[in-house]
């Protein structure tokens, strides 16, 4: 995607919205995944994102996308990228996830709105409503001690 002033704050709000399905996704080895990739197990990574994102998501907002990769050298830690497709109502996303070490990232590829405003902030409004509105699990904030 060709970036603009409005990626950053997209890929953070995105970000967030997946992050417990990336915790959830960390919990498995990074052999395994790095093995279904080598071996082009595309079913098997897809049944993966689902399984981890059934959790927080209703059925169909977090899917595999087309592919993903990875990094294994002598010297550093895996790093595993998974192609990733958000469909809340009315937009499509497409993203890479990174999961490294102890960190992950997440860079977006496109944004399709279905019906796009010709306010740019009005389309960012719109991406944070349609994903939180796609959570299956709504978070609220803990209540302070007294």
């Amino acid at each position: 995607m060709k970036k603009n002033e409005f990626s950053e704050e997209r890929e953070k709000i995105v970000a967030e919205a997946i992050r417990p399905v990336a915790t959830e996704l960390r919990l498995i080895d990074a052999a395994d995944f790095i093995a279904l990739l080598r071996f082009e197990s595309y079913a098997s990574l897809a049944d993966l994102v689902e399984s981890a994102a059934e959790l927080y998501f209703l059925p169909g907002t977090v899917n595999f996308g087309l592919g993903g990769n990875y990094t294994l050298d002598w010297n550093s830690l895996p790093e595993i990228v998974l192609d990733l497709e958000l469909k809340p109502r009315g937009v499509t996303v497409y993203a890479r996830l990174v999961l490294a070490g102890e960190t992950a990232g997440l860079e977006i590829s496109h944004i399709n709105f279905q019906q796009p405003s010709k306010d740019p902030d009005e389309n960012t409004a719109f991406l944070a409503k349609s994903l939180e509105e796609a959570k299956f699990a709504k978070s609220y904030p803990l209540p302070l001690a007294s």
